[in-house]
């Protein structure tokens, strides 16, 4: 038995100005990536193949000619490593390509077109992912995390990969039970650590124990992507065809009854609502998650509003971490630390929602690197700032610059939810409701081209779950 593996994962927002060019992805070629799968050494009669896995951090839409350089090599891969008995697709589900609508769906008729019709095709996807109806014509079986924050990503990966080689070994082509669910939800509002998500996903291994079942997967979606397949969809793979409708569209129309009852899990508001909050507050330091502008969703990274708001407000002790300025980032590894300088912050890389904002700062800290940072103080600010978008999802990012975030009153993180590491250290926390290409009020962004009716942008709306077999 011979599988190749491999895949692309990028999220992309249309509503970001910022193009995902061929320099932003990590390629991994042969046994560069098999550290990722080290359920591998599970399966010594089983050669396993590892080709192409590309990723890039979350932005805009993946220019046209990087996409199809890496699909071009990842198929002159798999025609030349040929012929497999399977292929283990390694993705996110939410790439946007410009000019292209649903990328995944072309990546997987691709595949397809070069392996040929007997070969099965297992993949595994974010639950941020947009799975179309495309991708389930052409993979055999699909598999998404079932927490968020991700904290099952491996365990996915574990079992997209052993329902392939159990059906390879007993013969068997499942089928794919898909619901697209008329839902357009941010992932902030869907975290399964609250409800109704922790319910609902709590549903997914009892949908798993019925006969005939494989895996019963729901996807939030990407709210952020205004293309047509942009929705929650509910996807059953077995090999009991009633049994896989039946809980698709249980799965889907238990998501759809609790569509507004989502909701975000802690405490919500406005840039200054939450800096209100945070100092009112007993505790010594609070968390605010400025969630419009947040990289890992494809935000621009650069927004200076909130800085600004501290600073016009004269708050005397709070924390940036952190704004990507390659400019200013420059202008301090130049002065050096100790230097004072005047810099034109932010506002560059999504000039529509802020301009740059003029301070004079002081260097504190320089890290150069491939991706620089520097530290400045400007008033009671601390701002960490960096030459390229990156988030700050641990503590010890910030304490490696010499930064403790618990000595200020106010932490500012570029994100959404709380990732685990800054949830368990944070005495407190608030999300900032801010503007920015990945805004949490889906209604106050321009689509023109997801596919409508979809609730919360039509709220009035009244739909029924069918689900749409395919394969077997």
């Amino acid at each position: 038995m011979r599988i190749a593996i491999g895949g692309i994962a990028v999220e992309c927002c249309t509503f970001s100005p910022l193009p995902t060019r061929l320099g932003d992805f990590l390629i991994q070629r042969g046994d560069e990536s098999r550290d990722r799968y080290p359920f591998l050494a599970d399966y010594p009669d089983v050669e396993c193949v590892p080709l192409l896995r590309a990723r890039s951090i979350p932005g805009g839409s993946v220019e046209a000619s990087a996409y199809a350089t890496i699909k071009a090599e990842f198929l002159a891969l798999l025609a030349e490593h040929g012929p497999f008995d399977g292929v283990y697709l390694d993705m996110h589900g939410a790439m946007n390509v410009q000019g292209m609508d649903d990328a995944e769906g072309d990546w997987m008729e691709s595949v397809r077109e070069v392996v040929g019709a007997k070969p099965l095709l297992s993949a595994s996807y974010d639950l941020h992912g947009n799975l179309s109806r495309r991708v389930a014509q052409h993979v055999d079986m699909a598999v998404a995390y079932r927490t968020a924050p991700h904290i099952d990503a491996l365990e996915t990966r574990t079992k997209a990969f052993a329902i392939l080689v159990d059906s390879l070994r007993r013969g068997v082509r499942p089928l794919r039970a898909r619901v697209a669910i008329p839902v357009a939800l941010p992932g902030e509002k869907t975290s399964t650590e609250w409800q109704p998500g922790e319910r609902l996903y709590a549903e997914l291994p009892v949908a798993d124990e019925a006969p005939g079942v494989l895996d019963a997967s729901i996807l939030v979606g990407y709210a952020w992507a205004d293309e047509p397949r942009a929705s929650a969809v509910a996807i059953v793979s077995g090999t009991d065809r009633d049994a896989a409708v039946r809980e698709a569209e249980r799965l889907a129309g238990l998501f759809w009854e609790a569509r507004r009852e989502f909701n975000f899990g802690v405490r919500a508001g406005s840039i200054d609502e939450c800096i209100d909050w945070a100092l009112a507050a007993p505790e010594a330091s609070v968390f605010i998650s400025d969630s419009g502008d947040n990289p890992t969703a494809g935000g621009a990274d650069d927004v200076p509003l909130f800085l600004g708001r501290l600073l016009a407000r004269g708050v005397t002790s709070a924390l940036i971490a952190g704004l990507a300025d390659a400019p200013a980032v420059d202008a301090c590894l130049a002065a050096g630390v100790g230097a004072e300088l005047d810099l034109a912050l932010g506002g560059k890389l999504d000039p529509r929602t802020a301009q740059p904002l003029p301070v004079r700062a002081t260097v504190r800290h320089v890290a150069p690197s491939n991706n620089s940072e520097a530290v400045i103080q400007v008033e009671g600010v601390t701002v960490i700032l960096s030459h390229h978008r990156r988030p700050y999802h641990f503590v010890r990012d910030m304490q490696r610059l010499g930064v403790e975030p618990l000595d200020h009153k106010i932490v500012v993180v570029k994100i959404g939810y709380l990732e685990p590491d800054l949830k368990r250290n944070a005495p407190l926390n608030f999300l900032a409701l801010s503007p920015g290409a990945v805004d949490q009020d889906l209604v106050r962004l321009p689509y023109k081209r997801i596919s409508r009716p979809i609730f919360p942008l039509d709220p009035d709306m009244v739909w029924e779950p069918k689900a749409e077999v395919f394969g077997g």
